[in-house]
């Protein structure tokens, strides 16, 4: 049983309502945080926000009430499960509990990739994706994590690859704009134990001076190369993503029901340790947010909609970004916050438009026609997009 005590005791209180059916579409993603320890302290963990990370230790809940939440509100569904932290494999008798309790549901690891030689090899293979972060080369990665830390995690990769179900995908939260074209394309080409690489603009104040002008010099030359050609596929999740999305515009929307693409709308529950549901793991911090409850087995629609304030409708990315993050748009007009929205909103918008010209320029459709079956496949029907947003 994963029942455990926290430091301080729970507030009883009268669980609201739930709504009949707060998940759009058939799928559910339910993301597990077994801990919020983590044994790294990376410069820039949004889960430092509201001193939310290493808040909670333990797990509040045990298996037969988690149990019994998915039965009430998630029967039906197809559901995957993603172990989140901070550090998940620190609870790594949880991720063991969970799967053996749960045989039918898909799993996905989100982790740091220091601990992953520690995790048998009966649990490698029953992931269908593991999300390693990794913040570009050695130098960058070291630098917000710590030292050693990158090739730590290379060789952790090389040892657990074979032995993993599915496949491994390197985030890369893209802060420093110094990243160059080298560092990123030599994970994606280098490393036989990465099957992809995906990047997220980090959503912090990181876009002054030529800071844009330096990223998009990087953006041209991997796009350069993701088009250069047509019998295998270069494996950049962020333009493969905007690519399927500008050449068969339904898939953008046929998940999501035309809401945005992270999710957090639609079918993404994050399950704090102490049972609390938030829609994004980056504003677990925020109260207005909880969206249901392990124990009190309730669970209403995600607070995190497509609001007037926000102005995707207007954007030339709409089409296919189809709002893209909604903790940002949510800061940046529904809470108005206008330092976040100009430093760190309106940089991140430019550089997704910004990709979508340059795509634009290798005429994508016709590319897309020249491919072999085996590489449109790959772009068109691949299962990592469930695990991650597919917008940068």
């Amino acid at each position: 049983m994963i029942m455990q005590v926290l430091d301080s005791q729970p507030v009883l209180s009268i669980s609201p309502a739930s709504d009949p059916d707060p998940i759009v579409g058939n799928r559910v993603e339910l993301q597990l945080l077994t801990t919020l320890k983590c044994n790294l302290k990376c410069t820039y963990c949004s889960l430092g926000v509201g001193s939310v990370l290493g808040s909670q230790t333990e797990v509040a809940y045990d298996l037969d009430q988690l149990a019994r939440f998915i039965d009430t509100h998630l029967k039906g569904k197809e559901i995957y499960v993603t172990f989140y932290g901070g550090e998940p494999t620190l609870n790594r008798r949880m991720m063991e509990e969970v799967i053996e309790r749960f045989p039918e549901f898909r799993y996905q690891l989100q982790t740091n990739g220091t601990l992953l030689d520690g995790l048998p090899a009966w649990v490698l293979g029953k992931l269908s994706n593991i999300l390693v972060s990794i913040d570009g080369g050695e130098a960058i990665t070291d630098g917000y994590r710590g030292r050693g830390i990158w090739r730590q995690v290379i060789e952790n990769l090389h040892k657990v690859h074979d032995k993993v179900g599915g496949t491994i995908t390197a985030p890369v939260t893209w802060g420093n704009p110094d990243t160059t074209f080298e560092e990123l394309d030599e994970l994606a080409t280098a490393f036989d134990a990465i099957d992809y690489v995906y990047w997220q603009f980090v959503a912090d104040e990181m876009y002054f001076g030529d800071s844009l002008a330096k990223r998009q010099a990087v953006l041209v030359q991997l796009i350069d190369k993701f088009f250069a050609r047509t019998d295998v596929l270069y494996p950049f999740i962020p333009i493969m993503g905007i690519v399927r999305n500008k050449v068969l515009p339904t898939r953008g929307v046929e998940l999501y029901a035309g809401l945005t693409q992270c999710r957090v709308s639609t079918h993404l529950l994050n399950v704090m340790p102490n049972g609390e549901i938030y829609p994004c793991p980056d504003m677990m911090y925020a109260k207005n947010m909880k969206m249901g409850e392990i124990q009190g087995n309730w669970l209403k629609k995600s607070p995190l909609q497509p609001t007037p304030e926000m102005p995707c409708e207007r954007c030339e990315a709409f089409p296919w970004c189809r709002r893209n993050c909604m903790k940002n748009l949510y800061l940046g007009y529904v809470k108005n916050d206008e330092r976040y929205r100009k430093n760190v909103v309106e940089p991140i918008c430019a550089l997704i438009r910004f990709m979508g010209r340059e795509i634009d320029k290798h005429d994508p459709h016709a590319w897309f026609g020249r491919l072999t079956v085996p590489v449109r496949k790959r772009l068109v029907d691949n299962e990592v997009y469930e695990y991650v947003e597919i917008m940068p």
